[in-house]
């Protein structure tokens, strides 16, 4: 599948930002850069135009923006579509921490009804990556008074076990949710419209990754930025960013090293100053060594 959107200069930014860590070293004429995101290669080409190529294109390019082709009349069915999962009782999942190379992934699902939303409105719900942390710290918590959830946080060392070349990112993703959508749906049993999980798979791949699961969640509703569309996965994702600030802070202190967020160059410091104070076995407990920034930190360390 190959799906192409034109992003204006700040998106354009944020893009190279986002996948410098995941870029190819081959250069290519009239090519910003290409990368490669698990089942997706992204082209950004000079005009502004960037393509998406593989069985999730469609997915990586909804982050960022619509597809060239959708027109005004698309877009006002999609807004009239997204109101029905904004005003309805629902379960959503979202996760948090698989950017960032210190930290855990946390995955938290969610039942919203709809007499919650107001409720939700005025505490200025939303996707956790656009409210800063202090907000965070301070919502989460009253969220989690109100409604049911079911959390689940993989750490570094577990996820280092498990991360293998069959066993990819998405994959750990998909077992994650499905865990702990099954569990809020079987243990509290509630009336929903609809099911929702903010999509980084194809249906059908998804339920490929959890197809030897004993328990699996089935009626699940896959949308892109769900987390603006839905309530239930917005507080999901504020519950996991909750919950993963507080894993963070206890590896920091931990260390009595202040860690960065995300797997910047900054990361890649920081990590230097790890291996040098604690070793290079302290990595598999803090961080997610597929990433790019191990390489670099450890062909980097002077021994």
């Amino acid at each position: 599948m190959n799906v192409v959107i034109k992003v204006n200069d700040e998106i354009k930014e944020k893009m190279i930002e986002y996948y410098k860590d995941k870029v190819r070293d081959k250069k290519i004429p009239y090519v910003v850069f290409q990368a490669e995101e698990e089942d997706t290669v992204i082209t950004m080409y000079e005009s502004g135009k960037v393509m998406f190529q593989g069985t999730s294109a469609d997915v990586d390019a909804a982050m960022w923006g619509v597809a060239l082709e959708n027109t005004k009349e698309k877009k006002d069915k999609a807004k009239e579509i997204n109101k029905k999962y904004y005003d309805c009782n629902s379960v959503g999942s979202d996760e948090v921490g698989t950017g960032d190379y210190f930290g855990p992934i946390v995955v938290t699902a969610t039942y919203v009804t709809k007499d919650d939303i107001e409720f939700l409105e005025k505490l200025g719900v939303g996707d956790s990556k656009k409210i800063d942390d202090s907000k965070i710290l301070k919502i989460a918590p009253e969220i989690a008074k109100r409604v049911k959830y079911r959390s689940v946080i993989l750490n570094n060392s577990e996820y280092n076990e498990k991360y293998t070349k069959d066993v990819n990112m998405n994959k750990i993703k998909a077992i994650m949710h499905n865990k702990v959508l099954y569990q809020l749906m079987t243990e509290e049993k509630p009336k929903v419209d609809y099911i929702i999980v903010d999509e980084f798979a194809r249906e059908a791949r998804y339920y490929d990754y959890i197809k030897e699961m004993p328990n699996i969640q089935r009626n699940i509703t896959f949308m892109t930025k769900a987390e603006d569309k839905n309530l239930a996965v917005a507080c999901g994702s504020i519950i996991s960013r909750y919950l993963f600030l507080k894993e963070f802070d206890k590896i920091c202190d931990e260390l009595h090293i202040p860690l960065p967020k995300g797997a910047g160059r900054d990361v890649d410091t920081i990590g230097e100053e790890v291996v040098e104070k604690y070793g290079e076995e302290k990595l598999k407990d803090i961080a997610k060594l597929n990433f790019r920034n191990t390489e670099r930190i450890l062909h980097t360390m002077i021994y």
